[in-house]
């Protein structure tokens, strides 16, 4: 069975808008989906493909799933969804866009109404790769669909962005995300508290983590170096987050699990209430670190570990981004 605007978890905003292009018939030929890795813009623009090619929908938006372009859409094999690649790893050059988009759209559908490309990584294009897509985007034919999806926003020309319907993806509900991970991925409430505390509204990225055949051991050495970070020096922090990349998980992640510790340090102090914690089995290490910190000390921290990941993200130099994080969390 192919997948449906159902399967999709949260996102109503988005189900909405296509079921109504969907059922109306006002397709629009550019779409830009923006969102974080793993959040599922692929997903969603796969099944809006899938039922664009439908020859069945039902009520008029969900591909039915069993007439023949459901089927070839389900296995990556329907003629008239192409999906966009590009050879080198960081960069959508112009060359890729022309052949695969600008001149590939051309050539009218094989077997269904509309000719629809996803490119994935958008933001990877290259001013000249978006400028040479602009004169498609201006003028395509008018069974094209062009589903541009990526994680940033900023990095689209505005005239790109301009000819395309834009759809923002948002955080999933915690409730909904928790429900999923607990009813489909089968794992019990501890972890899904963690996962979802970890993913932030990311329904891939706690689908990720659940599924890690390594979940106890990142989240026991994470919790490990938490435990001691106040004693440790730099060239220790550094060992560590090596450590902790033999089980694939990035400083990016190792940050983010430091802010939910760092919250429930601070929720604890608030409150005293160990069952509101997300590492409840760490509740004595949290407790001695509520008692060495004080309010401010610990929102101190938190504003310095986002800090360190916006200097990250900017390209600072790794280990004075870390050394910098250190010094505040032992003077607070």
């Amino acid at each position: 069975m192919a997948d449906t605007f159902s399967n999709i978890i949260g996102q109503e905003h988005i189900k909405e808008h296509l079921r109504v292009t969907l059922t109306s018939g006002k397709i629009s030929q550019a779409y830009l989906i923006t969102g974080e890795v793993m959040q599922g813009k692929e997903y969603i623009a796969r099944i809006f493909a899938n039922a664009l090619v439908c020859e069945d929908p039902v009520d008029g938006y969900d591909p039915c799933g069993i007439c023949r372009p459901c089927i070839q859409a389900n296995t990556r094999n329907h003629p008239d969804i192409i999906t966009v690649t590009h050879d080198k790893p960081n960069i959508v050059s112009v060359d890729d866009v022309r052949q695969q988009i600008v001149s590939d759209v051309q050539i009218k559908p094989y077997q269904s109404r509309y000719k629809i490309y996803i490119m994935n990584e958008a933001e990877k294009m290259t001013p000249q790769a978006q400028n040479a897509l602009l004169k498609t985007l201006e003028e395509p034919p008018e069974y094209a669909v062009i589903l541009l999806l990526t994680t940033s926003k900023a990095a689209m020309l505005p005239t790109v962005i301009s000819r395309c319907v834009q759809l923002d993806m948002r955080p999933v509900e915690d409730r909904l995300v928790r429900k999923y991970l607990m009813d489909e991925v089968k794992i019990p409430d501890y972890q899904a508290d963690i996962c979802v505390a970890f993913a932030r509204g990311n329904i891939g990225k706690a689908r990720s983590l659940a599924m890690s055949e390594d979940f106890e051991e990142i989240k026991n050495e994470a919790v490990r170096v938490l435990s001691f970070i106040r004693n440790m020096d730099t060239t220790d922090m550094i060992k560590t987050l090596k450590k902790l990349e033999d089980y694939k998980l990035n400083v990016d992640e190792f940050l983010d699990i430091m802010m939910i510790w760092y919250r429930d340090v601070l929720l604890y102090k608030a409150t005293m209430d160990a069952d509101a914690m997300v590492f409840k089995d760490e509740g004595a290490n949290i407790r001695k670190e509520a008692s060495l910190s004080s309010y401010e000390g610990i929102e101190t921290i938190l504003k310095a570990v986002e800090k360190t990941k916006a200097r990250l993200r900017a390209n600072v130099n790794f280990e004075l981004a870390m050394e910098l994080m250190l010094l505040t969390i032992k003077e607070n």
